[in-house]
């Protein structure tokens, strides 16, 4: 059982089918009985509940027409033996339940919860419990509801969210999409969500972050039947915790040339400031090396921000292939612009063997082409990105991420990362990974020029374009939620991720780094 924060949940994900499939296994199996199962569930929820909220005032629990409702029933009748003032809310008629969810109704008023039916409420009436509720349990949609909610559960979900009480999700928000995240109408947005047996996918990507609140897991003692069930997960969740330690470490004799050669191709007229920012944080991810080629005005400014870097100004496409001789990686798209520079450039990139990272409009160029399918890159497309190059639009991308990125790597091979949040990672084998969080503050032009840079710094250092590029997921959101905490979220820049780049490495090679710029030098 797990009730701390993201970095104790597992990394196994699953679908809504393969949960409920595991959930009929335990129960049709005889392991466990489907009504003690429910009691556990409900006792987790309360648990987690008091933890976060000893003392919430009045509690009103909605509760649905499935299990989901079964659960908020028996957690209501928690509260009643608890001594707490409780309303319930049937919204939908507990007369026409069925199974374990009838019996939760039943105990539940067995043990003095008043439930009251929804369409039976005066609007008045209505009106004074949800405004009168210290904490809005929301149990009225379970796994098993697909698409937008309708009636009185969507006319419910806007009231909980039009109000400043807090919420508890039961398993997941109602109108959230366990599988991929997607939201068709209106999700509650809930403060905690408490979810059982197997993590869902869709609590982590897409919309998932938007609305879950903090996720906390119970397994509710059936852990050990899992594997049994046949069901298999439908993705990795990883973090920055979980990645840390396959970072490359270096011995005391290194040297920079065993660390990578890396060539950023970027920055057409009035984009300099792309390829500098790709550059830049790829010199704070570790690259041995780091060469820039970019317009020649660029040069000057570039060597004038950050003189580590080799910088060359290229005019014509026929002055890259010796800069790709010596590379280990090359980085091409951040400002590439999508006139006859970067057409040139990316056609030079895309012809080498060295392994790519390509971005932005790399990406917007490939999207006019036939697809051609190659192992050596790793593809950074956001959804306006990923959708150019299926040809669909953007709700079809954002409605199922991991379907969109598993289609774009059967497309164009190599590795596929799609931006967004719960960042999405396929590679050529293997379930794919999704990185856990999200951060506002990333909306912000260049985030994802930095993103590219590192992601082709670890490449250039380890060789391997899917473990570069889930570390570099994992590193540039740890990166971001070091910034904000203290620039915020609105004021957060680029620089500001790099910066904190030597920080987060520091730490996972075991190295103290002093904190801000006048903190002194590493003994």
């Amino acid at each position: 059982m797990n009730d701390a924060g993201s970095h104790s949940l597992p990394e196994t994900l699953y679908s809504a089918d393969a949960v409920r499939e595991i959930d009929r296994y335990v129960i049709e199996g005889g392991h466990v009985d489907g009504f003690e199962l429910m009691q556990r569930a409900a006792a987790a929820t309360f648990r987690h509940l008091v933890k976060v909220w000893p003392e919430p005032g009045s509690l009103l629990v909605l509760c649905g027409a499935g299990n989901n409702g079964g659960d908020g029933y028996l957690v209501a009748a928690s509260a009643v033996r608890h001594g707490w003032s409780v309303a319930c809310v049937a919204v939908a008629d507990p007369q026409r339940l069925q199974g374990d969810a009838r019996r939760a109704w039943q105990k539940a008023e067995s043990d003095g919860v008043p439930v009251q039916r929804w369409q039976d409420l005066e609007p008045t009436v209505a009106d004074r419990l949800f405004d009168g509720a210290g904490l809005i349990v929301d149990a009225m949609l379970g796994t098993g509801v697909r698409g937008a909610p309708r009636g009185d559960f969507a006319d419910l979900i806007a009231r909980c969210n039009a109000l400043a009480a807090p919420v508890l999700a039961v398993d997941l928000p109602s109108g959230l999409d366990a599988t991929t995240g997607q939201v068709a109408g209106e999700a509650v947005k809930a403060d905690l969500t408490v979810t059982f047996i197997g993590l869902k996918t869709g609590l982590f990507t897409g919309q998932g972050p938007a609305v879950t609140g903090r996720v906390v897991f119970d397994d509710l003692d059936v852990a050990a039947l899992v594997p049994r069930s046949g069901q298999k997960p439908q993705a990795w969740r990883r973090n920055w915790q979980s990645l840390a330690a396959s970072l490359p470490r270096r011995p005391a004799t290194a040297h920079k040339g065993r660390f990578g050669h890396l060539l950023v191709v970027a920055g057409d007229r009035g984009f300099g400031g792309a390829a500098l920012l790709a550059a830049e944080a790829a010199a704070r991810s570790g690259a041995g090396l780091v060469t820039l080629a970019t317009r020649p005005e660029h040069v000057a400014p570039a060597l004038t921000r950050c003189p580590s870097l080799m910088v060359q100004g290229v005019i014509h496409g026929s002055e890259l292939p010796p800069l790709l001789a010596r590379a280990t990686a090359v980085v091409c798209g951040p400002g590439l612009g999508q006139g006859s520079w970067g057409q040139q450039m990316l056609q030079q990139v895309l012809v080498s063997e060295v392994p790519q990272i390509l971005d932005a409009d790399a990406l917007n160029l490939m999207a006019t082409r036939v697809p051609v399918r190659a192992g050596n890159h790793v593809l950074t497309p956001h959804p306006g990105e990923a959708a150019r190059l299926l040809g669909v639009s953007v709700p079809e991308v954002e409605a199922d991420r991991l379907a969109a990125a598993v289609s774009l790597q059967q497309t164009f091979g190599g590795t596929v990362l799609l931006k967004g949040a719960g960042t999405v990672i396929v590679g050529d084998e293997g379930l794919p990974t999704v990185i856990d969080g999200s951060n506002p503050g990333l909306a912000t032009g260049g985030m994802g020029d930095v993103l590219s840079g590192i992601i082709a710094a670890l490449l250039a250092q380890t060789g391997d374009p899917r473990a570069s590029a889930e570390m570099a997921a994992a590193l540039h959101l740890a990166a971001a939620d070091r910034a904000s905490r203290q620039r915020g979220f609105m004021g957060l820049l680029p620089m500001d991720v790099i910066d904190r780049l030597p920080e987060l490495l520091g730490a996972a090679e075991g190295v103290v780094v002093p904190a801000g710029p006048n903190s002194g030098m590493l003994e």
